[in-house]
């Protein structure tokens, strides 16, 4: 096997990256593609020259027709390592492969899946290119026996391997010789069953290779259209092999599920990186509107120099050259001190970055061509070239939604988009919503509604548009009528009127009626209680809604006041009626007279007996009642009695020793009894007062003489009299 050291130049590849909000793959973004076309087209890059492509040759396969597992790729905006390329999936897979390859690799028995396989010559001694791994295996069956795998088996002079030809599998663990496969690189824990000793019999050291694998792409994988979503994969791996310059050699590259032909799995090679050239030039940008273009102030480039892992045991210096509009050190950084760059021994990657100052006005950048000529170890000179471009200012347009709605929607669905400019873009609107699309409301009166905002993409660049909605609904309820219900009946209607129909309306009411049913199609609903109903007219274009209270008479409220509410018999009570709101009134007197009227008029009663009489008065209106109560008492009239003595003795012999006039049937009694000169000897408004002969001020008996007394006494009629006269005190009888 031939090794090379000496000096070299370069091939100049150029792949610019965009980081990106939006997260999904692009398929066959140039239409569907051939296997011939996805070896020739995609994957070769300088150095190599392929020919006798085959599909699936085991089991008849056509490399010139499009294949639905064969799928071209670009990572579009996405955060995808990989930037474009050609997926093999064993998605939609012909037949049963029963690749022996596969089959040895997998311990298992290979089902449906994809083998490319070709010749070809290359130019230099080494072969190098970059691949992902993943599959939907990995969250249910890892260390399981649905072990799929995949293979880039490589043959030709001086290899000597254990597969078909003598070959030996490039697509290994790094640094060993384990195929990659989902029971070798894993997330290092069994999954759905799996054991571990099955990881294990595949790579005892099983555990360590999760450096390698990762579950960051898998939004990406669900976000794509047509991709199965992968649920795990592995890291970007180089698979490499050392050639002989100038000699033929063939490579097989081959995936398949392990026993069933579920749960598929796929790998993803990269564009031109088949390659036998000593050295690879990326320039990757960390933000761009698209694959050539840098922004001034705002976004930088890198060129990264790889030389494949096995050809680091050696230095080497590589010379590349500029040039273009854009002038190094005046619109964008010095590269490098002599144009060149030095690999030492043990590096494979060195970078140089390109940050642009300058640019050319809105829509002319300023180009940078970078080159470079490679001598391979065979002898062969590769010259290359690749050029970007540096932004000042780009062409940033947006475009909004204009629409009609021919009815009022609180959910309308408005959008901007961008053309130009450098994504990712972020829009903000003027009611505080943000990104696109976003959902407006539009209810009221017919008219447009205007929706702006702002789109800024990544760079700071900034638009300003204005999403138009016009509403232009013609049907609409025009007016709501109600007509009460009596209080607790269901005798009420409802109605509506609308106008503006395009064909035939539907009407349709709902609500707690119980004489129909909760639909009917007419614009009036009878009989019906009280409460809310919601009606809606529907046409051939849309509908609008509305509601009304359906109210009902008043509840009664009944209320009297007895005049007077006491009193001697024979007592006539007038009873005045104070209700409100009824429409039959029942008296019940609790005399045995009732009375039953259907106006609110005052009704009187007559009481000839003594007693404590409850009367009550029902106010009824529809079936709703309410009851009041009054008391009256009647009193029996008896004769006022009373004396009026003209001597007493109080000398405590138990004989006439208090002077009193003895009252019956009296309710009130008001007395005073004066000396001889006039003063107040006793005083009382007890109706039983009684006087003991003593000085009621300062408690000594009074002397022997005549005493004047007046009283006023009141029957129990209410009638007041008063009297008066003398009464002789003797102490001594």
């Amino acid at each position: 096997m031939k090794k090379y050291s000496s000096q070299l130049v370069a091939t100049v590849v150029f792949t610019v990256l965009s980081v990106v909000s939006w997260s999904q793959l692009n398929l066959s973004p140039n239409g569907p593609i051939t296997p011939v076309q996805a070896v020739e087209d995609i994957l070769i890059g300088a150095g190599i020259n392929a020919f006798n492509i085959q599909y699936n040759p085991s089991i008849g396969g056509n490399a010139n027709v499009a294949q639905p597992n064969v799928l071209e790729f670009n990572a579009g905006a996405s955060a995808f390592p990989i930037q474009s390329g050609v997926m093999m999936t064993t998605a939609s897979g012909g037949g049963n492969l029963n690749d022996p390859d596969l089959n040895a690799i997998t311990s298992g028995s290979a089902t449906n899946g994809a083998v490319i396989e070709f010749d070809f010559v290359p130019t230099g001694d080494t072969l190098s290119f970059n691949y992902i791994f993943a599959s939907l295996e990995y969250s249910s069956y890892t260390c399981s026996n649905f072990n799929d795998a995949f293979g880039f088996f490589i043959s030709g002079p001086g290899i000597t391997g254990p597969y078909s030809n003598n070959a030996v599998n490039i697509a290994t663990v790094p640094g060993t010789t384990v195929p990659v496969a989902i029971n070798t690189v894993n997330g290092g824990v069994p999954t759905g069953g799996g054991l571990a000793s099955t990881c294990a019999a595949a790579d005892p050291n099983w555990q360590n290779n999760t450096i390698y694998f990762t579950t960051s792409y898998n939004p990406i994988f669900t976000a794509t259209t047509g991709l199965p979503a992968f649920n795990g994969g592995t890291v970007v791996l180089a698979a490499t092999s050392d050639l002989v310059c100038s000699d033929t050699f063939h490579i097989k590259l081959a995936i398949a599920n392990d026993f069933d032909t579920a749960l598929d799995s796929g790998v993803f090679l990269e564009a031109n990186s088949f390659t036998s050239d000593v050295v690879n030039i990326d320039i990757q940008a960390g933000a761009s509107a698209s694959d050539t273009t840098l922004v001034a102030n705002c976004t930088e480039g890198v060129i990264y120099f790889t030389r494949p892992v096995n050809q680091t045991s050696d230095t080497l210096v590589i010379y590349f050259g500029t040039s273009g509009d854009a002038v190094e050190g005046t619109d964008y950084n010095f590269l490098a001190p002599g144009d060149s760059v030095v690999f030492y021994p043990g590096e494979d990657t060195i970078s140089l970055t390109i940050t642009p100052t300058n640019g050319g006005p809105t829509g002319n950048p300023f180009s940078l061509t970078v080159s470079a000529q490679t001598v391979t170890p065979c002898g062969d000179t590769i010259f290359a070239e690749g050029t970007i471009w540096l932004l000042l200012e780009p062409n940033f347009e947006t475009m909004a939604t204009d629409t009609t709605i021919l009815c009022q929607d609180t959910s309308v669905t408005i959008w901007g988009s961008v053309t130009g400019g450098f994504p990712p873009y972020s829009y903000e609107w003027d009611d505080g919503q943000t990104g696109t699309p976003v959902q407006v409301p539009v209810v009221g009166e017919n008219g447009p509604y205007y929706f702006v905002y702002t789109a800024t993409d990544q760079c700071g660049f900034e638009v300003q548009d204005t999403a138009i909605v016009n509403l232009n609904q013609t049907i609409a309820i025009d007016t709501m009528f109600q007509f009460p219900s009596e209080c607790g009946l269901a005798t009420g209607a409802v109605s509506g009127i609308g106008s503006g129909f395009t064909g035939t309306p539907l009407y349709t009411w709902n609500g707690p009626g119980v004489s129909n049913p909760n639909n009917i199609n007419a614009s009036v609903w009878e009989d019906l209680p009280s409460g809310w109903y919601y009606f809606s007219i529907e046409d051939d274009v849309c509908a609008v809604n509305d509601s009304i209270f359906l109210e009902q008479d008043p509840p009664p409220t009944a209320s009297f006041t007895p005049n007077p509410s006491v009193g001697n018999a024979p007592l006539n009570v007038t009873f005045i009626n104070n209700s409100s709101g009824g429409s039959s009134y029942v008296w019940d007197f609790d005399n045995g007279e009732i009375a039953s009227t259907a106006s609110p008029t005052d009704q009187s009663s007559l009481y000839n007996e003594e007693g404590t009489y409850l009367v009550s008065l029902i106010v009824t209106e529809g079936a709703c009642a309410d009851t009041a109560y009054q008391t009256v008492v009647v009193n029996l009239l008896l004769p006022l009695y009373f004396d009026m003595p003209n001597v007493f003795t109080p000398n405590n012999d138990g004989s006439n020793d208090v002077f009193s006039i003895n009252p019956e049937n009296a309710i009130a009694l008001d007395m005073v009894i004066l000396n001889r000169w006039g003063n107040v000897v006793f005083e009382s408004t007890d109706v039983n007062a009684v006087w003991n002969g003593k000085n009621m001020n300062t408690g000594a008996p009074c002397k022997d003489g005549t005493y004047f007394y007046k009283f006023t006494i009141t029957g129990m009629d209410e009638v007041s009299q008063t009297h008066h006269g003398f009464v002789q005190l003797l102490n001594s009888k």
